[in-house]
C-alpha cells in the first residue's frame, strides 16, 4: 500500500502535471496545508521554494492557515456532522448519558468516542498521509487505477453528498461496550414493581399491553405474583361467556398476555414443545393461586428466539395493537433476546392506502376468475367500487396519518428531555434501529429502552428486570456462567439407591431420600454436574467438612449457609405415560395399567435460574382386599383385584391417607433453604432421552442372547 501511494504520487507531481484544484477539498483535506501550494489550471508549474526555519516564515505560514476559506468551512461542517455525538440515552442499555462516573452505565469516554488516543505514533500519521495522497490520486487520475485493478467506477454528486452527510448510529456506552466485546461489567441495582408501575403510568399510549416474560427453564419460578394487581392491570379475562376482553383502568387500556421464552429447551422439534402448552397452561393456572383457576389463559405462548418458532405470532400481535408494548419480567428471562426477533423492523414508510389498494385488485382478480363470463357484469360495479373505496381509503389514511402525528407530538426527540421521570424519551424511528445488547449479566438493562415503529404506529419498550434471586452469589467467580442453561439437554437416566444422595455443582444441591427401602431414578436437566454418593458423605463434602475429588463450584463461605430447603413428595402419578394405557403380556393379553401391581409416582425439582430435576420412582401398591376371581367372570381364575386403584387424574393432590399408597418424599439442601421449589412432573425425559446407540459403535461387549440356556432349560421330550 505505501509503495503504491508513493508511485501514483510520484506520478501525479511530475508526470500527469494535473492542476490540484480539480481534487475536491473534502475528499483531501491535506491539500489545505500551509505547505501544499495552490496551482492554477493554465500556469505552468513552478520549481519549488525552501523550506523557511525563521520567524518570519513560520508567522506567515500560521497567518495562511488561519484565513478562513470556502473549502475549509466546508470540511469542518462535514467533519462535525460526521464526528459521533452523545446520544440522550445509551441504545444498549438505556441509561442516560453522562461523561462523569466511569463505573456507571451510560458514561462515555471520549478517547473512545473520537477513535483517537491523545498521543499518535509517527507510523500512523505517516500511514494517513500515504492515505491522504492516494485519494487525491484516485480522484485526478483514473487511468492509473485501471492498471493496478482498481475500480474507477464514481459515485454521481448526490449519492457521495449523501454518503458523506450520513447520520451514524447512536454509540453504545463505555459498560455495553465492554459486555459486547470483552464481556465485562458490573450488574445494576434491580427495580421493584412500583417503579415499574409509575413508569407504565407515564406512558403516552392511550392502548397499553404488558407482556409478562417468563422463563421455560425454571417455569413458573420466574413468574412475578399478583401482577395484575400491583401494576393497576385489567383482570385476567374469566371463563364466564359474559367477560369481557378490554377495560378501561385510569383512563386507558391496559391488559396482559404471557411468553414464555427459551422453548427450545424443552423439546427437539417444534411438534413436541406445542404439545406442551396445555401442561404449561395447568402449571401457570396453579401458580396464580386463588384467582387462575377460573382464568381462560388463552393469552399464553411459547415463544423461542433461538429457533425462531412461534415469533411471528407475536411480532403480528404487537403490529396489530400498536399503542406502547411493554416488556416485563425478572432478570436473565430473555427479555432483550426477545426484543429482537419480535420488533416489527421495516414497517415505517408503509402506504396505507396502497395496501389496501392492493387487497382490492386481489379480490376483484378472483371474482372475476371465478366468473369469467359475466365479466360486463362484473367489471361495471366493480369500477365504482373501486372508485368509492378509493376515496374512502384516502380519506383514512389522511386522518391516521393526523392520529399519528398527534400522538407522537410528546416524545418524539424533538421534546426536551426531563431528568426527573421514569420514562426516557424515544428513539428516532428507523427501519432498521439499534436493538438492545444481549448479555448472560444479571440486570443488563439499566432503564426503559423505546423503540418506535410503524410511523409511529406504537412502540416497543424493553423494562429493567426485577430481582429473581442471588443464587449466584454463593459461586465462585469462575462458574457462575454456568448456572444458565443454553442449550437443550439429554440426560441420562441414574439411580440413587436407599442411603444416598446426588450432588449437584459440587454440593451447591443435595437431594437425599427420605422414603426409606425406595429406588429414585434422577435426569437432570441443568448444566451442573451430578454426582452420586453415600449420604454421609454428601453432608460432609456439601458443609466442605471433608475433602474429596468432587469438583465444587461453592464459594467457601456459603458451605456453612446451608440449609433444608424443603420436603418435596413425588405425588403425582405418571403410570399412563410411562407405559401407556395397555400393556402386553409374553402371553399376548392386554393389561390395563389399573390392574399392575405398582404407581410409578413423579415430580419436578427446580432449581431458580438453572432448570430442574426430574424425580420417578416406582411404588408397589397396597392389598387392602384381595379378590379371586372366578370361571364365572370375564377374568382369568385366580386374578387379584385391588379397591384403590387411582387413575392419572383423580390421583392428583391426593394424601397417602387417601390413595393408600405410599408417596416417595425426599429433602432438599440448597444455600439459605433458598432457589428450590416444585411442580407437576413434564415428563421432559420421555422424548428427551439420549439417542440409543448402534451396534456397531459400542465399546462394551454386547449381552449374551438367552435363546440357546432357554432351549437347555425346556423340558426334554422322551
Amino acid at each position: 500500500m505505501a509503495a503504491a501511494s508513493r508511485q501514483l504520487a510520484s506520478t501525479v507531481s511530475h508526470g500527469a502535471r494535473t492542476s490540484l484544484l480539480e481534487i475536491p477539498a473534502f475528499l483531501c483535506p491535506f491539500l489545505r496545508h500551509p505547505s501544499i501550494r495552490t496551482l492554477s489550471r493554465d500556469a505552468p508549474l513552478q520549481p519549488a521554494r525552501r523550506f523557511h526555519t525563521s520567524s518570519r516564515a513560520r508567522e506567515e505560514a500560521k497567518e495562511a492557515s488561519l484565513q478562513p476559506s470556502e473549502d475549509s468551512n466546508i470540511a469542518s461542517d462535514i467533519y462535525h456532522s460526521r464526528k459521533p455525538s452523545l446520544p440522550i440515552s445509551c441504545p444498549g442499555c438505556g441509561a442516560t448519558s453522562q461523561t462523569v462516573e466511569s463505573s456507571q452505565a451510560g458514561y462515555y469516554s471520549t478517547v473512545r468516542l473520537d477513535g483517537k488516543s491523545k498521543s499518535k505514533p509517527k507510523s500512523l500519521l505517516k500511514r494517513k498521509q500515504e492515505e491522504v495522497v492516494f485519494r487525491a490520486a484516485m480522484q485526478a487520475k483514473s487511468g492509473l487505477l485501471e492498471q493496478f485493478g482498481f475500480d474507477t467506477s464514481l459515485k454521481n454528486e448526490d449519492e457521495r453528498a449523501q454518503e458523506t452527510t450520513r447520520k451514524p448510529d447512536a454509540p453504545f456506552c463505555d459498560r455495553c461496550y465492554n459486555l459486547t466485546h470483552h464481556n465485562i461489567g458490573v450488574p445494576i441495582a434491580h427495580p421493584s414493581v412500583q417503579s415499574l408501575e409509575d413508569t407504565i403510568m407515564e406512558s403516552p399510549h392511550k392502548i397499553n399491553h404488558i407482556y409478562h416474560v417468563l422463563d421455560a427453564a425454571d417455569f413458573p419460578m420466574s413468574l412475578v405474583p399478583n401482577l395484575t394487581q400491583r401494576l393497576s392491570l385489567s383482570r385476567l379475562r374469566t371463563q364466564n361467556r359474559r367477560s369481557k376482553s378490554n377495560r378501561y383502568v385510569h383512563g386507558r387500556i391496559a391488559d396482559m398476555s404471557f411468553i414464555i421464552t427459551r422453548s427450545d429447551l424443552l423439546g427437539p422439534t417444534k411438534e413436541h414443545v406445542n404439545k406442551l402448552l396445555p401442561y404449561f397452561q395447568d402449571v401457570l393456572r396453579e401458580a396464580l393461586g386463588r384467582t387462575g383457576h377460573n382464568v381462560r389463559l388463552g393469552n399464553v405462548s411459547l415463544v423461542s428466539s433461538k429457533r425462531g418458532w412461534w415469533n411471528t405470532a407475536v411480532k403480528k400481535q404487537i403490529w396489530d395493537d400498536g399503542g406502547a408494548n411493554w416488556l416485563v419480567g425478572k432478570v436473565n428471562v430473555g427479555k432483550s433476546n426477545l426484543f429482537e426477533v419480535i420488533f416489527p423492523k421495516g414497517r415505517k414508510d408503509i402506504n396505507i392506502g396502497k395496501v389496501r389498494e392492493g387487497v382490492r385488485k386481489r379480490d376483484y382478480e378472483r371474482a372475476l376468475a371465478s366468473n369469467p363470463f359475466n365479466e360486463t357484469k362484473i367489471i361495471a360495479p366493480a369500477s365504482k367500487r373501486l372508485a368509492a373505496e378509493e376515496e374512502l381509503a384516502e380519506e383514512d389514511l389522511a386522518e391516521e396519518t393526523q392520529s399519528q402525528e398527534d400522538e407522537n407530538d410528546g416524545f418524539q426527540d424533538d421534546v426536551e428531555f426531563d431528568e426527573y421521570s421514569l420514562l426516557p424519551p424515544a428513539q428516532i424511528e428507523t427501519n432498521y434501529p439499534v436493538m438492545p445488547i444481549v448479555s448472560a449479566l444479571p440486570g443488563t438493562t439499566a432503564s426503559p429502552i423505546r423503540i418506535p415503529f410503524g410511523g409511529g404506529r406504537g412502540e416497543l419498550i424493553d423494562l429493567p428486570g426485577l430481582a429473581r434471586g442471588n443464587l449466584e452469589t454463593h459461586v465462585l467467580p469462575e462458574h457462575r456462567k454456568e448456572l444458565i442453561m443454553k442449550g437443550r439437554l439429554a440426560p441420562e437416566r441414574e439411580s440413587v439407591k436407599p442411603g444416598q444422595s446426588v450432588l449437584f455443582g459440587g454440593g451447591l444441591i443435595r437431594i437425599t431420600p427420605t422414603t426409606p427401602d425406595l429406588v429414585f431414578l434422577v435426569h437432570s436437566f441443568v448444566p451442573l454436574a451430578s454426582h452420586i454418593t453415600t449420604t454421609e458423605k454428601a453432608i460432609s463434602v456439601q458443609t466442605g467438612k471433608r475433602q474429596s475429588g468432587i469438583q465444587s463450584i461453592v464459594e467457601p463461605a456459603s458451605m456453612a449457609k446451608m440449609a433444608s430447603a424443603s420436603k418435596i413428595q413425588l405425588k403425582w402419578d405418571v403410570t399412563k405415560k410411562h407405559l401407556g394405557s395397555t400393556m402386553k403380556t409374553h402371553s399376548g393379553r392386554e393389561i390395563k395399567v389399573e390392574e399392575l401391581p405398582f404407581t410409578i409416582y413423579s415430580a419436578d425439582i427446580l432449581i431458580e435460574g438453572c432448570g430442574w430435576v426430574e424425580l420417578v420412582a416406582q411404588v408397589r401398591k397396597k392389598k387392602k382386599e384381595i379378590v379371586v376371581v372366578g370361571a364365572e367372570t370375564d377374568q382369568r381364575p385366580g386374578h387379584v383385584i385391588f379397591d384403590n386403584l387411582p387413575d392419572e387424574e383423580s390421583s392428583f393432590d391426593k394424601s397417602e391417607e387417601e390413595t393408600g399408597n405410599i408417596i416417595p418424599e425426599v429433602e432438599v439442601f440448597s444455600p439459605e433453604g433458598k432457589f428450590v421449589s416444585s411442580r407437576r412432573p413434564m415428563s421432559a425425559w420421555l422424548f428427551n432421552r439420549p439417542k440409543p446407540v448402534s451396534a456397531n459403535k459400542r465399546n462394551a461387549r454386547p449381552r449374551r442372547s438367552m435363546k440357546s440356556v432357554k432351549a437347555q432349560r425346556a423340558p426334554q421330550k422322551h
